[in-house]
Parts: structure tokens; sequence; C-alpha cells
């Protein structure tokens, strides 16, 4: 033990001296000597098969090499606008003048290329699928753009379908997904400022917002949360999202993640800041509120009324997903009174033979369903779409025949179940899920009483949560009546014309010019009789 001990502290430390010394590397200046940057490079990228090292002269003068990493580069990009033109078709003689200088301006074919002068950026440039190029006697490498890796195409958000509306999603390529923004937005005052996040691997994170509408202590509250964040790597924009919320021990999110262009877009409009990462689909959106996770984007593609009317079924549903199954229990252990007498008897004649209490039969019933959701998530799309489906009817009838569980009960968790798939947003939909437990739990001991007690808690917790400064129950509480168009039904486009206030400050809070309104009669005051 005690020299596996010593073994294991001898290691430890020689893997310690090996990283402080590849850090020192890492950080030292190019030099002049050619030999002596390609051996400096080989040992950061010791056991990295997938780096090539390419050694050639330019214009058959001047010794050469290049570095780059096969799978991240188009070699066929390396090969005819690299390669390809110092080789062959360089016959410049430098004549005093710098040789980077002359090979960017000159003899390369691509599109951006700068300088570099210390292996740390030589490195950090390689890893995002760049090519450095290295000349004997220059204490400066050349950085080409020749990035060509194999991404996924653009397809609708599998999350967040819709019947009318942009059929395009995010993909993992960070440049693809501020194109899809740039497309949408063409303004110079979408900014996009980079940032990269990581100790051990660094990952490239974008803020995105738009100057002029977007509150300036806004923009510097984003990047003073992103700028203190220290991670080994972020793998997935839950990484950020948990890093710079401002309630982390709430269940309700107040960070809203998407995967749709058009969605980031009009919250970009309203004053809002998205945060893309790479690697990742998910785009994070600051500030939020409790009703923008009820909200579709769909609302906003149909005209005005079906948008209310959807909206209040949406809330409906919410209200159902949360409160149903407490309150059968609660009024049929507590106050059978409330029932009528018809139905009562029906419900007492169903739980005649179910040998447990309403709230045991009700967890029992809810835990089930919520197992076999998860099975249907995790498991193959084919096979979990009908082990969910068969699984929910078979296990249901074979539990009410059984007399575990009554068929009330079944209908009741079923209505449940349903109204909780309505709730656009997923992280939403999880906080309902965990929050129905809870309430149902106070109900099955403390009557509606508790039921009572635990909304009452949940909506002053509400009312004091904060999403980067804006409150999260707004312009609910605060009260705000102009905010209110867009909460509860949607108004018609020509009477939405300003921002939110929370938003905008003071800021351009026009955001269409009133007497819009379609009036028919108009055109018909200009037309003579023919």
């Amino acid at each position: 033990m005690f020299f596996q001990k010593k073994k294991s502290k001898s290691k430890a430390s020689m893997d310690s001296s090996d990283s402080d010394q590849l850090q020192h590397v890492e950080q030292a200046p190019i030099l002049s000597d050619l030999d002596q940057n390609k051996q400096q490079l080989q040992i950061i990228f010791q056991s990295c098969s997938d780096v090539v090292f390419r050694n050639f002269r330019i214009g058959g003068k001047y010794n050469a090499f290049l570095v780059c990493v096969d799978g991240l580069v188009d070699m066929k990009h390396v090969d005819h606008m690299i390669l390809k033109p110092l080789m062959y078709d360089s016959h410049t003689d430098f004549l005093g003048v710098s040789p980077i200088i002359v090979l960017k301006e000159q003899s390369v074919a691509v599109g951006q290329a700068k300088e570099a002068c210390d292996f740390n950026a030589i490195v950090t440039s390689v890893l995002y699928g760049e090519a450095a190029v290295f000349i004997e006697g220059e204490k400066t490498a050349l950085i080409l753009d020749v990035k060509g890796w194999e991404m996924r195409s653009i397809e609708e958000p599998a999350s967040e379908t819709v019947i009318r509306g942009p059929r395009e999603g995010f993909n993992e390529n960070i440049r693809t997904s501020t194109s899809l923004i740039r497309r949408k937005l063409r303004s110079p005052n979408l900014k996009l400022e980079s940032l990269q996040i990581g100790e051990v691997a660094k990952t490239e994170i974008v803020i995105a917002y738009v100057q002029g509408i977007a509150e300036d202590s806004l923009v510097q509250e984003v990047r003073h949360r992103l700028g203190r964040i220290k991670l080994d790597s972020v793998l997935e924009s839950g990484y950020i999202e948990e890093m710079i919320e401002d309630a982390p021990y709430s269940l309700f999110p107040t960070i809203r993640n998407t995967e749709r262009p058009d969605v980031v877009t009009a919250n970009l409009l309203e004053g809002r800041v998205a945060i893309l990462v790479d690697n990742t689909p998910f785009v994070l959106i600051v500030p939020v509120t409790f009703w923008s996770a009820l909200t579709a984007n769909e609302d906003y593609y149909e005209r005005f009324w079906v948008g209310s009317v959807i909206r209040f079924i949406r809330l409906g549903a919410l209200f159902i997903s949360m409160n149903l199954p407490a309150i059968y229990v609660g009024i049929t252990t507590y106050h059978q009174e409330m029932v009528p007498t018809n139905l009562l008897l029906s419900i007492a004649g169903a739980r005649q033979a179910v040998p447990f209490p309403a709230l045991v039969e009700a967890l029992i019933m809810e835990l089930t369903f919520e197992a076999l959701r998860e099975a249907g998530l995790r498991l193959p799309r084919q096979v979990g779409q009908a082990v969910s489906i068969v699984g929910a009817l078979v296990i249901g009838q074979s539990a009410v025949q059984a007399g575990i569980v009554s068929a009330p009960m079944v209908i009741v968790v079923s209505i449940t179940a349903i109204a909780s798939f309505t709730i656009p947003q997923f992280s939403m939909g999880i906080s309902m899920r965990i929050l129905r437990f809870i309430l149902l739990i106070l109900s099955g001991v403390l009557g509606l009483y508790g039921l009572t007690v635990g909304t009452m808690f949940i909506l002053i917790h509400l009312c004091s949560l904060r999403s980067f400064g804006a409150p999260y129950f707004a312009p609910v509480a605060p009260l705000n009546i102009s905010g209110l168009k867009d909460i509860f039904v949607r108004v018609p486009w020509w009477n939405m014309n300003s921002r939110p206030e929370l938003l905008s400050g003071d800021k351009i809070s026009e955001r269409i010019p009133k007497g819009q309104k379609p009036d028919p009669q108009r055109g018909k005051k200009g037309r003579q009789p023919s």
C-alpha cells in the first residue's frame, strides 16, 4: 500500500510537471528557427495522430511547414489554396519585405488570414480548424481559415415543430447559427460579440443583441456573468445556463432556450440578449418572464383571434396539469360535500375495491406515467412510441381490473398528462410536473386548504423572482396595463405599438407606428365612379 501510494504520488508529480512544461511551451513566442518551432509544436501535440505537419518549400527557395488538424480543415482547400500556390505558383523574392505580408497579400487565396506571434494563439487557431504556416527566419506565423468539418444540415427542430412558420433550426456549428440570425435581421445594429470559455478546452461563445434596442446595462451584465465562468470545457449551453441564472435553486427556468432562429430574432427585436454556444443548437435568451414560456412562435403567425383562443386553451391546460390531481384527491378525501350526489356515488362505487387511499392511488398512477414518458423519450423513436402508448393502455386497464386503482383516477391522470403536453417550453413543463407532486401531497394531507397554501407560496415565489434584473412575473406583477396586450390574449400586430417597457427602458420603445389598422374605406374614398 505504501509503495503504491508513493508510486501514484510520483506519477501525479510527473504529470503535473509535464503539464507545467506544456503550459510554458504554449506561452512561448515563435522563434526564427524553423526546426525549433516545429519541435515545440510536436511537443504540444504529442500523441495527437490527427495533427498534420507538412514540410514544403515556397517557390523552391524558402523552407516552410504547415500544421493543421485532419478532420477540422478542408484538405482540398489546403492543397489548392495554400500548398499549390506557394510551392508552384510563387516566384516572389521577398527583398527585405516580410514574407508573411507578401504571402497574405499576393500568394494565398484564402478569405481570412491573420498573423500570430506566440504558440498559444497558434494552438487555439489550429484546434478551431485553421491552418498555420511557418517560414524559416520569421518570428510570425500565418493563420489561414480553411475550416471544413462535417456538420448536420439545417432542419426543423424536433422539439419546436410548427404548422405555419419557418422550417429551419440551428445546428451545432455556431457560424451557421449566427448566419441564420443575420439572414432574418439584416441590420448593422445586430452585434455579435465573441469570447472563449474553458480552461482545458476552449469553446466559442457569441453574445447577440441589437444596439439601440437592448439596454446597455443588460448587455454589460451578460458580459460580466459570462466573464467570471471558470470551467474545464463547455459541452452544451446548459453548462452556461446554470452558471448565470438568477435563482439556481428555483424550479422555474429564468433563462429560455430555443432552437429556432425566428424566436431568437423576435426576442432580439424586443430588447433581449441571445447567447450562442458552439457545438450545440440550443440558444439561450435573457431576460425572460413566466409568460414567455407559455407562448409559442406560431401564436404570431396566425390571425390574432386564433392565437388568443389557443393561448386561453394553453393557460387552462397549465392550470389543469398542475392542479387537477390535487383537486380530485382533496375533494374525494376531505370535501365530499362539494361533489354532486350521483357523481359521488359513481366515484365511491369505482373505488369500492381499491385498497389504497386516494393520495397513494394518485401517486402510483402519476409515477407510473412519468416512468412511461421517460422510457418513451430514452428508447429509440419507433420503439419508444410503442412502449409509451401500449404501456399506458395495458397498465391502466390492468390496474383497473385488478382493483389497484379506480377508473376515475385513470381518467384524471390521463387528462392531466394531455394538458401537460400543451406547454411549449420543455423546461417549464418539467417544473409543472414537479409542482404537481408537491401540490398533490399537500392536498392529500391537508385537503383544499393545503392546495391553497401551496398555490399562494408558488405565486409569492414567482413575484419575487427576477431574470437579469427583470421581474419574472411581469407585466402582471408589477402590473403594467400596456404589457397585458401580449399575455392572456394576442392583440393584432397593428395594435402592438411599443416594445416591453421593462426591456427597452430609455431606448426606442416604439415598435409599430400607430394608424396602421386595416381600413378598406380609405381606398374607396379616393376612387372616382367610372
